[in-house]
């Protein structure tokens, strides 16, 4: 079995560049009014959810880890898919928020949103069959309704982005923040 410790900095270093990504994708308005602003309400508003969501994988792979002993190939495999997909998010960030949340950015927005929650899910599992069965980790994950429900409502935001794409984006926030509250389980065992 490997140490987490270069797994753990390699993550933290890839979602810096994410977040970095992200912000260095709004461009500063020509003029000096306040009223300059306003065409990048979109970007802005598109940013913030980027970041929540991002933030919210950031600080779950923090806990996640915390109560993992070990890892192995598989592991680092699982890790490294979740990073790819996160790793999109600012392009599809950077699309929805220029196109003013049209149909199409906002649907493939939810689908690497979907593939994140997917591969957080694997690795999630990864993990679990890497510890032994009286591990923190394997006591803490337990149920996983809310991880299954996020992935039911980000297929159906989809869904809805082709009938009314503000209804899918509502969706997205509201599973971003079902996911601000913490998850107590690790903490509590740590």
């Amino acid at each position: 079995m490997m140490h987490k410790g270069r797994l753990e900095a390699f993550s933290d270093g890839v979602i810096a560049i994410i977040i970095t990504i992200m912000v260095l994708e709004m461009k500063v308005p020509e003029g000096t009014e306040l009223a300059a602003l306003r065409p990048l309400l979109p970007v802005f508003l598109s940013y913030v959810l980027s970041f929540v969501h991002v933030g919210i994988y950031w600080n779950n792979h923090h806990h996640l880890f915390q109560a993992t002993q070990q890892i192995n190939g598989r592991a680092l495999l699982a890790n490294l898919h979740l990073l790819f997909w996160l790793s999109l998010v600012p392009f599809v960030t950077g699309w929805m928020g220029e196109n003013e949340f049209a149909t199409w950015p906002v649907a493939l927005y939810g689908v690497v949103l979907l593939l994140c929650g997917v591969a957080y899910y694997i690795l999630v599992r990864a993990l679990l069959a890497a510890q032994r069965q009286d591990s923190v980790l394997n006591k803490a994950v337990g149920r996983t309704v809310k991880e299954i429900l996020s992935l039911v409502l980000y297929a159906t935001a989809i869904g809805l982005a082709f009938v009314q794409p503000w209804v899918a984006l509502v969706i997205y926030a509201f599973i971003a923040i079902t996911w601000l509250i913490p998850d107590r389980r690790i903490e509590k065992l740590l």
